[in-house]
């Protein structure tokens, strides 16, 4: 993760639903688990420029990948995905090193940084791209997101129900080049100054994590 806390201190409004030229770009293959103690995870929550800050700014977390999941079509785009009709979300692939940061804190970082009340939408964000989703691995993981969602439920934060999907991981396929560290390359972006900066900002105060200095 580059410098990003150095932009965010230098902080038009936009839909993250951006028109991009897909032109001569190449599609990353995505990182790999690179050691015995590190794990990935898969969550979608709205836009992935959002996921991805949320995710990288943590203690633990080598890095967030931009990209879609959940779908039936193979090797998606950005521009069919934002169609509806590839029935993937917006998502980040996150890897973390399990003896610094649990996935029961990555779940609990998750709910913390969007709100998972809101059906097929985060904010401006509209669409089935950008629904709450957490995907897990194994019967573990899902007894963690679960419980998770039990604590929110049963702690009345929300006057709605929560919508967030529990489905089993399946593929991830990286997004295009230009919306990897979208936030750092584009500060001056409508969108990153007014939605995704202030929302992250609202997480650093809404999460009782650590994170990375």
């Amino acid at each position: 993760m580059k410098n990003l806390f150095a932009i965010i201190a230098l902080v038009t409004f936009s839909s993250c639903a951006q028109s991009q030229s897909s032109s001569n770009l190449k599609i990353p293959l995505g990182s790999k688990v690179k050691s015995a103690n590190e794990a990935m995870a898969v969550f979608g929550e709205g836009c992935f420029w959002h996921a991805e800050i949320v995710f990288q700014s943590l203690a633990g977390v080598r890095d967030a990948v931009s990209g879609y999941a959940g779908g039936t079509v193979a090797k998606p785009d950005y521009e069919t995905v934002c169609t509806g009709s590839t029935g993937h979300a917006e998502v980040v692939q996150v890897f973390y090193d399990t003896t610094k940061i649990s996935y029961e804190t990555l779940v609990k970082a998750f709910f913390a940084s969007m709100d998972p009340t809101e059906l097929n939408r985060q904010g401006n964000d509209e669409g089935t791209q950008y629904r709450s989703v957490a995907f897990y691995q194994n019967d573990r993981e899902k007894q963690i997101i679960d419980a998770e969602i039990k604590r929110i439920t049963d702690s009345k934060k929300y006057s709605h129900k929560i919508v967030t999907q529990v489905l089993p991981y399946k593929t991830f396929y990286a997004a295009e080049d230009y919306h990897q560290e979208y936030i750092y390359h584009h500060p001056e972006n409508g969108y990153v100054q007014n939605v995704s900066i202030p929302d992250y900002l609202e997480f650093r105060k809404e999460f009782k994590g650590n994170f990375k200095k």
